[in-house]
């Protein structure tokens, strides 16, 4: 094996390790989100980032960034979303082509509902992952980055 054959194992290996990493964490937020919010990790990532923004809303295509989504996906997320009052949409003041997708008070309560769920999950699974000799140098590489904060149950 030659070393441009090294670089392309060792970036097929670190990729594989991420999508490990990522499956760990997606199904466990995907099981605890649905039975304890009737929440999807995808809707939770999309109140999230509306949350996260001044005035609680985001051009569709902003928030199809947002989710990792094609921009029928976002469609259709939003509507289901819309259809539960959790979002709501509204033209843009400045270009009547634009429309926002806005967080509503019900949205909030939801996201403020689960964001202690996800979190527990994301520790609880991150933990987890600290375990497995092939996961945990990226476990640390996130904490890192984004450092686990310990809450008292």
């Amino acid at each position: 094996m030659g070393i441009a054959d090294d670089a392309v194992e060792i970036r097929a290996r670190g990729w594989r390790t991420l999508v490990a990493l990522h499956a760990l964490i997606e199904n466990d937020l995907e099981r605890s989100l649905q039975a304890g919010h009737d929440l999807s990790v995808v809707e939770f990532t999309v109140l999230d980032a509306l949350s996260r923004q001044d005035g609680w809303h985001m051009r569709m295509r902003q928030l199809a960034r947002a989710a990792a989504l094609s921009s029928s996906a976002t469609t259709r997320l939003v509507t289901r979303l819309e259809d539960r009052g959790l979002l709501t949409r509204i033209l843009c003041a400045d270009d009547r082509r634009g429309i926002y997708t806005e967080l509503t008070p019900a949205g909030w309560d939801l996201l403020t509902a689960a964001r202690p769920t996800q979190e527990r999950v994301l520790r609880e699974a991150l933990s987890e992952a600290a375990g497995q000799p092939e996961l945990r140098p990226l476990v640390d590489a996130i904490q890192v980055q984004a450092p686990v904060v310990e809450t008292s149950a």
